[in-house]
């Protein structure tokens, strides 16, 4: 098996390279900087690295020609404020560049790294939510995010209808060794400084990133062309959560948890100061749900650790680089 990954030099990116390398599998990957390898130095030398930008058609079809697999992750990123429309727009024009280089190309099937923002609310009254349950446009009128990742997905799955052979992947929030950037995992960091001062409400699905790359490299095997699958973990109350990344650290767990009404309402009121992003998920609490891993485990054959571990194991590699 040939494969190439875009965003290896990220965290789920980085997960899914070195999972291919473990598989025996020949990994291309593309990256912006020469040199750069993110959380991959142990196994750079067994990857086929290419220089190149996802913005740039005739690298990326390079990138990929000769490939039986490609994973994209490294869909469009909102770094600064601007019209939401305008982030829709430039979301929408780099995933169609990206399909338009796969289909050049001739490689035989795309992964697609989307997110949990897609899965909407359950549509039956007493089950999680699961794969069958859309996102529905506009309902978060401004989240910026929210919006972009539902577009991005609903393109690959427009090309799905016709003809490429694209699957989609919806990792939950995600957490584990290799978070080079430290997204989620600044939540892990706060805690080891003795920072996490509060909590925050609500039930998310958390998963490790090691389970998530596996299930990228299975749904690129098993999946059928235009299916999706939840790549998740266990659903854990969000001040439980912060309660375990407490106790690994060997800190107190926050002794106030904020009402999801304030701080959905701080959240808006921030979107006046240049710090996008965080009031974005601070005013979608709301949307923050449990989700199924039926799919993920009865058709991939993924199970997921234990969360203590996952944290376990991110801390270590937290504070082997510094991080903390």
């Amino acid at each position: 098996m040939k494969v190439c990954v875009l965003g290896a030099t990220g965290f789920i990116g980085g997960a899914i390279a070195r999972a291919a390398v473990e598989r025996g599998w020949r990994t291309r990957a593309l990256r912006r900087r020469p040199g750069a390898v993110g959380a991959l130095e142990d196994v750079a030398n067994q990857i086929e690295w290419v220089e190149g930008v996802i913005e740039e058609p005739d690298c990326l079809a390079a990138a990929m020609s000769g490939c039986d697999l490609v994973f994209h992750a490294a869909g469009y990123y909102i770094t600064r404020h601007a019209p939401i429309g305008r982030h829709v727009v430039n979301a929408v024009r780099q995933t169609r560049r990206v399909l338009h280089a796969f289909g050049r190309s001739g490689a035989g099937r795309l992964a697609y790294t989307s997110s949990l923002t897609t899965i909407g609310p359950p549509g039956d009254p007493g089950r999680l939510a699961d794969e069958r349950d859309h996102y529905i446009p506009g309902s978060e009128p401004a989240s910026p995010y929210y919006e972009c990742k539902y577009a991005m997905e609903s393109e690959v799955l427009r090309a799905a209808v016709g003809g490429l052979d694209v699957v989609v992947v919806n990792p939950t929030m995600t957490f584990g060794p290799g978070d080079v950037k430290a997204f989620t995992g600044r939540l892990v960091i706060l805690a080891a400084k003795g920072r996490l001062f509060f909590g925050l409400p609500g039930v998310l699905n958390f998963a490790d990133v090691r389970e998530v790359a596996a299930g990228h490299l299975a749904a690129g095997e098993k999946l059928r062309s235009g299916e999706r699958v939840i790549l998740g973990g266990h659903n854990i109350p969000v001040p439980e959560a912060f309660g375990v990344v407490c106790a690994a650290a060997g800190r107190r767990p926050p002794a106030l948890t904020i009402p999801r009404r304030l701080v959905e309402t701080v959240g808006r009121m921030l979107y006046v100061l240049p710090v996008f992003l965080l009031e974005d998920h601070m005013t979608t609490l709301h949307c923050w749900q449990s989700l199924s891993t039926g799919k993920m485990e009865g058709v991939l054959g993924i199970r997921p650790r234990p969360f203590t571990q996952t944290v376990r194991d991110a801390l270590d590699w937290y504070r082997r680089r510094g991080y903390c």
